[in-house]
């Protein structure tokens, strides 16, 4: 076996596992790798960005747009810590990459050298990921590396996928030993063909279940997304003409703009969607979590109405079967593997009893909300005002984008907005932080989907207060020559935490609005100004006329740039369902009753 070094062992498992990027910044704990990156940068690149949460957000997005991990690297300490968001966000929402950190010399452990965690266990960093990742690693010695790599690899995609840890001390980089490559991880073909699938009983049970439903909808989540079942889905949707519900990390799946989709469900949902759950009498909940903001907080009648309406609940991941609602059925499959096993069961079950007309009072039914929700809102989609109204301008962004952008939204009111009324088209192509709704995540993971998806249009739609926090994504975008479109939605407040408080506490506000002093002037930095000081592009827009113009030369420009966007912080999104936090009373819908069976 040949002799080398354990930096060379991550860099050259890396490249023969085709990992095209490590996002990642130095630091005297991981320089012993640096080297070994130079030897392979013409096989595997090292993204520097300027701050460590950014590299983990930006391996988040490249994940969920290529299902592809790639790897992050991050020196001893702070560095480190400062991954700790960005990987709680992966976890949250099921994605993928290998975080690899540093750590103090072996030699060193427990004498509390500079930037070792040594109070409770020596060299014990790995404790802190551990919440937050799949599996944490922490190989110790240069011939235990072959092994970390390989079950790191292959945990991170297989089953349920999520971030994992492999926590370096520094000489392990170093060091020497007769070693030889991990084998090959076969995770990339074996989650591909030794998906779990629904027996032949569970199956059947199911098509009985339609076959005694008058009014069933399907209910998809992320895990359809990263099955990539938006075929088998359309198509179980068209042939028996059932609507589908869609979490927002799941949106796409089925387009948006197709006649059976009828958008999120919850408070800031889509008043068909909220309706459809509370009537529907089967809901057959493809790879989704039930959380509470999809969920009205759990209220009965509000979005759902379980366990009066049957549940079929089909996910990878046994710990989600029953964890907020009791299935009628509850079946740990592949959400590709489970629809094929569906639209194939009913290819060859008799007609008779499941077929589009049993459904088609029901659809009628549905079509008649989705009239009223149109009426009710589509006029203020035209309102010339400045500041801009949010339907504004989340109708001119939806006509003026193509069809395969990748849109990067950051937690914020403009987030509630979007998932009310955007129609995604493409599978893959609305990234969220939706679990964990991390600020940052939009801000920075746009950059992570660039570089996944080098020719496609990437937009990023981030609150003017969660592009404060990480500017130093466009020296990224520059340096790299990445052409992202960041526009920022400035409403001079953290508008969604101002909303709450003001329906909260009898319209007081505190700590929530951006003031200039004492004066009571909103202030906000000029963001165009701060984009041409980075070397990109900037744009001011005030009025509604302007911002179609603007995201046109934006995209034709093709590269960074910076919108920055009056919106009118005193228009919000109409609640169709609801959403508590305890002990204070929750809401009632501004458009649509609770309907309890």
């Amino acid at each position: 076996m040949p002799m080398m070094k354990g930096g060379e062992l991550i860099a050259q498992t890396l490249v023969q596992e085709g990992v095209p990027y490590v996002f990642g910044i130095c630091g005297h704990g991981n320089v012993g790798i640096l080297d070994a990156l130079y030897q392979v940068r013409d096989k595997l690149k090292l993204i520097s960005p300027r701050h460590e949460q950014c590299a983990g957000h930006m391996a988040d997005a490249y994940f969920r747009v290529k299902h592809r991990p790639v790897a992050t690297l991050t020196s001893t300490g702070p560095g480190s810590a400062n991954l700790v968001m960005s990987l709680a966000t992966a976890l949250s929402d099921s994605s993928a990459f290998m975080a690899i950190t540093s750590n103090v010399p072996t030699s060193q452990h427990n004498r509390a050298p500079f930037q070792e965690l040594y109070k409770h266990n020596q060299a014990d960093f790995a404790q802190v990921l551990r919440p937050v990742v799949k599996r944490a690693f922490q190989p110790t010695r240069v011939d235990m590396l072959p092994l970390a790599l390989r079950q790191g690899l292959d945990t991170m995609v297989t089953g349920r996928p999520g971030p994992v840890n492999l926590d370096i001390p520094y000489n392990v980089y170093q060091e020497e030993a007769d070693v030889e490559l991990p084998a090959r991880s076969h995770a990339h073909t074996a989650a591909r063909m030794h998906r779990p699938g629904a027996s032949d009983e569970d199956i059947a049970a199911t098509l009985d279940l339609l076959a005694a439903a008058r009014k069933p909808v399907f209910f998809i989540g992320h895990g359809a997304t990263l099955s990539e079942a938006g075929l088998e889905i359309t198509e179980l949707a068209e042939r028996l003409q059932v609507p589908v519900i869609t979490s927002p990390n799941g949106m796409g799946c089925i387009r948006g703009d197709h006649e059976l989709a009828l958008g999120f469900i919850g408070r800031n949902g889509a008043y068909p969607a909220n309706q459809a759950g509370r009537h529907a009498d089967l809901v057959i909940t493809l790879g989704t979590r039930f959380d509470d903001r999809s969920a009205s907080s759990w209220q009965p009648g509000y979005s759902w109405n379980f366990p009066s309406t049957k549940l079929v609940h089909v996910d990878i991941d046994p710990q989600e079967l029953g964890r907020n609602y009791p299935p009628t059925l509850g079946l740990i499959a592949d959400v590709k593997v489970f629809a094929r096993q569906l639209l194939t069961a009913l290819a060859a079950r008799e007609q008779k009893d499941i077929h589009a007309a049993r459904y088609a009072e029901w659809l009628q039914q549905v079509r008649g909300w989705q009239a009223e929700w149109e009426a009710f809102v589509r006029p203020h989609f035209g309102d010339s005002t400045s500041p801009l109204r949010p339907e504004f301008v989340v109708g001119t962004l939806q006509k003026m984008l193509p069809d395969d952008v990748i849109l990067a939204l950051d937690s914020g009111v403009h987030h509630n907005w979007f998932m009310q009324f955007w129609q995604a088209r493409r599978p893959q192509s609305m990234l969220n932080s939706w679990g964990y709704s991390s600020m940052g995540f939009g801000v920075c993971g746009a950059l992570g989907a660039q570089l996944a998806a080098p020719d496609r249009p990437v937009v990023a739609v981030v609150g003017d207060g969660g592009f404060t926090m990480a500017p130093y994504v466009l020296c990224t975008a520059v340096e790299y020559e990445l052409p992202v479109v960041w526009i920022v939605w400035n409403n001079f407040a953290w508008a969604a935490i101002r909303d709450i408080q003001y329906g909260l506490f009898d319209g007081r506000e505190i700590g929530t609005a951006f003031y200039k002093g004492g004066s009571g002037e909103r202030y906000n930095p000029d963001f165009a100004a701060w984009a041409r000081a980075c070397g990109a592009e900037g744009i001011t827009v005030t009025r509604p006329q302007e911002l179609a113009g603007a995201v046109e030369l934006a995209l034709k420009k093709r590269r960074p740039c910076v919108i920055d966007v009056h919106v009118d912080a005193e228009v919000r999104p109409p609640s169709t369902g609801t959403w508590q936090l305890p002990p204070v009373p929750f809401k009632e819908p501004v458009f649509g009753k609770p309907f309890v069976a």
